[in-house]
């Protein structure tokens, strides 16, 4: 899932953390962008669902997902 880092319509900055929503095709808008379109991406039609966020590092879950397969849980 690539974490875009602004909302396609307003250019607000989204970190990682941020409430934000995505549709199928990873399209990302802000809260108030999203409500504003009624949960429709204006690009494909499709839902606007909340995106997850994400506490860590791509490198820290990778090297979690590393040791745990080399050294079990």
């Amino acid at each position: 899932l690539k974490m875009k880092s602004q909302c396609e319509s307003c250019s607000e900055k989204l970190g990682n953390e941020s409430d934000a929503f995505i549709c199928s095709y990873e399209c990302t808008f802000c809260t108030t962008c999203t409500n504003s379109m009624k949960h429709v991406c204006p690009n494909c039609d499709g839902e606007l669902v909340k995106r997850p966020t994400r506490k860590r590092g791509v490198v820290d879950v990778a090297a979690s997902q590393l040791k745990n397969k080399l050294f079990g849980k």
